[in-house]
């Protein structure tokens, strides 16, 4: 796999993923002040933790990036493939803000 390259899920993929309570794993990148505007769960690890935090980000399932709009996610994804050889990393496309698109329950800042 290139490392260059970023795979991308989209929102509604995504959605029937969790929806089908599907073996996946999700880390949210943004902030602890962005996550208490809204939050669709999973495992929060601020981009600027990323590299220390590697160690807890599973190998063995597919998971998840996102931030609010996509851009830290796919540095996220990036720096994973980079510098800790992952190989089973996708941005949500759009992030939280897609999200919230499909999902209007979730707040918008």
């Amino acid at each position: 796999m290139n490392q260059d390259i970023v795979r991308c899920i989209q929102v509604k993929e995504l959605s029937k993923l969790i929806a089908e309570k599907a073996d996946i794993c999700i880390i949210d990148v943004r902030e602890a002040d962005e996550i208490d505007i809204c939050s669709i769960g999973g495992k929060h690890i601020p981009l600027g933790h990323i590299d220390v935090k590697a160690c807890e980000i599973p190998r063995d399932t597919q998971v998840v990036i996102h931030c609010k709009s996509g851009k830290r996610g796919e540095m996220a994804v990036l720096f994973l493939q980079q510098q800790h050889q992952f190989t089973n990393l996708y941005n949500l496309e759009g992030g939280i803000l897609a999200f919230s698109d499909y999902d209007p329950k979730l707040t918008i800042y």
